[in-house]
């Protein structure tokens, strides 16, 4: 049996709204997952946010929050092996996807928009690509259609089991060095604790798997089928996803609508990046097409 434990009954009202309610599903046949729901508006339509790799949740789309939640009834989710996100021994992106599906299941959500960043994005399209009827639309963030050069592969097929096994035989150390490697660049204390607290139930092998999954990961075979209202928000200084592939993203899926962001690869959380008008930019583009298609006929 399914069931929802609500986490923040202890929170102020106020609180509430400005965090969301923090949810853990237990997904039947799944595992446990938390999710992070803001109600939004009466009747607004539903975003679900896909974080990024090594991220959560929270990490990836707390500056977006306020302003999506002012308008959405927004959901973001912890993948597998992120954060709180379902355990697991084997990674792989397609039960992300089948995670999200689950979770808008037990919301009673029908259909919804998936915005994806990085990782997420080839979870978000892979939702479209396996459950079409429940997608209305995608925006697409600081992705692409596939993540390394043919020939890296081959490489990464060597490396990264021993990365695997490395993280299991010592996770405490090997998460312990991912998030102090993370919080380097944070400059506030509260900052890296917000780091800490999000990334200390991560599972070290479920990351090295996921980044194998990443790199393995290529939709150039079938992307240009998207049929769904579809936006494309481009990190226009990203070296980690080269800005030229987020182009060739947007030029691959009919009709497709490019949104720039001038920043870096974590422009999401960056304070002077134009990041969160654009994503919202973007979500009401899509919104606003998606009713376009299923407007009643006159």
């Amino acid at each position: 049996m399914a069931e929802a434990l609500q986490n923040s009954s202890t929170m102020e009202p106020d609180q509430r709204k400005r965090r969301g309610q923090e949810l853990f599903l237990g997904l039947e046949k799944r595992g446990r997952i938390r999710v992070v729901e803001f109600k939004g508006p009466k009747g607004a339509p539903t975003l679900v946010l896909l974080h990024g790799l090594g991220a959560t949740g929270r990490l990836n789309w707390f500056a977006a929050f306020p302003e999506l939640a002012q308008r959405y009834h927004v959901v973001a989710v912890d993948h597998r092996g992120h954060g709180q996100g379902i355990r697991t021994r084997w990674f792989r992106l397609k039960d992300c996807a089948d995670d999200v599906i689950a979770v808008a299941d037990q919301l009673g959500i029908d259909r919804f928009m998936a915005v994806g960043y990085s990782m997420g994005g080839p979870i978000a399209k892979l939702c479209w690509n396996r459950h079409p009827t429940r997608v209305r639309g995608l925006v697409l963030c600081a992705t692409s259609r596939y993540f390394t050069p043919l020939q890296f592969p081959i490489l990464t097929r060597a490396i990264l089991p021993g990365a695997v096994v490395g993280a299991r035989l010592a996770p405490k150390l090997v998460l312990g060095q991912i998030i102090e490697n993370m919080v380097k660049t944070v400059p506030a204390q509260e900052g890296k604790d917000f780091v800490r607290r999000e990334m200390s139930g991560s599972d070290p092998a479920t990351l090295a798997q996921a980044t194998r999954a990443v790199l393995r990961f290529s939709s150039r075979d079938w992307v240009s089928n998207i049929t769904v209202p579809t936006a494309v928000v481009i990190t226009t200084r990203d070296k980690i996803v080269p800005t030229r592939r987020q182009y060739a993203l947007a030029a691959a899926i009919p009709g497709a609508k490019s949104f720039e962001v001038h920043g870096d690869h974590f422009a999401c959380a960056a304070r002077n990046s134009n990041f969160v008008p654009q994503l919202v930019a973007a979500c009401e583009h899509v919104n606003a097409e998606a009713n376009k298609r299923h407007a009643p006929a006159a």
